[in-house]
């Protein structure tokens, strides 16, 4: 049975993942593994929200860019992950202004824009779980997960605490982040990191719907 070992673990609470509605915006180096997560966790309506197509510098980090370079990122997910809803679009400010996420339980943000992400918070932020910045790093046991005002070590993060503050925005919402002093310069990022943060999405999605 698919899902035994998960319903084993859940018990009766497994119901609750199989009904869960997430969104998760952005399936790149980090959204999709905690696209996969939730698949293969059992969760029964995940939608995904990307623009992009592959390139040839995903296939060092990103789940189904393999074979697929020049292809749509939604497009070739949703044939891994059938069942799966897409939205091909660019997410910007705007859309996240107009958007309705009343449908959704909870919000995966793995997206790059900071502006973005600002918006969600301001919007979303009862039920918003937020990646900061993954790349630059290669110590995948530094990665957690906290409060965005307890987030610290991350210049991204700081950054988005600014801005929020600049909005006199004072919620509280979960953010993965990693305290890690950056490896290189540039964007440079690894596999085993940026996929730590997509399994904590994950993992904080779960530990929501089941507690």
């Amino acid at each position: 049975m698919r899902f035994a070992r998960c319903r084993e673990l859940f018990d009766e609470k497994f119901e609750r993942v199989t009904k869960a509605r997430i969104l998760i915006i952005g399936v790149g180096g980090v959204g999709s593994y905690a696209l996969d997560c939730l698949y293969r966790s059992g969760v029964g309506h995940i939608t995904i929200v990307d623009y992009d197509s592959y390139e040839t510098s995903n296939l060092n980090r990103q789940i189904g860019s393999d074979n697929a370079i020049g292809k749509c990122k939604v497009s070739t997910l949703s044939k891994l992950y059938p069942g799966i809803e897409t939205i091909k679009l660019r997410v910007d400010t705007e859309w996240v202004a107009n958007f309705d996420f009343d449908a959704y339980d909870l919000v995966i943000d793995a997206c790059d824009s900071r502006a973005v992400k600002v918006e969600l918070a301001l919007k979303c932020w009862r039920k918003l779980l937020m990646s900061m910045g993954s790349a630059k790093r290669i110590d995948a046991s530094k990665v957690q997960s906290a409060s965005i005002w307890k987030s610290h070590g991350d210049p991204f993060a700081r950054k988005i605490r600014n801005e929020l503050k600049k909005r006199r925005f004072e919620r509280n919402f979960t953010v993965v982040f990693s305290p890690e002093t950056p490896y290189c310069k540039g964007s440079g990022s690894f596999a085993a990191v940026t996929g730590t943060f997509g399994l904590f999405l994950c993992s904080e999605a779960i530990k929501r719907v089941v507690q």
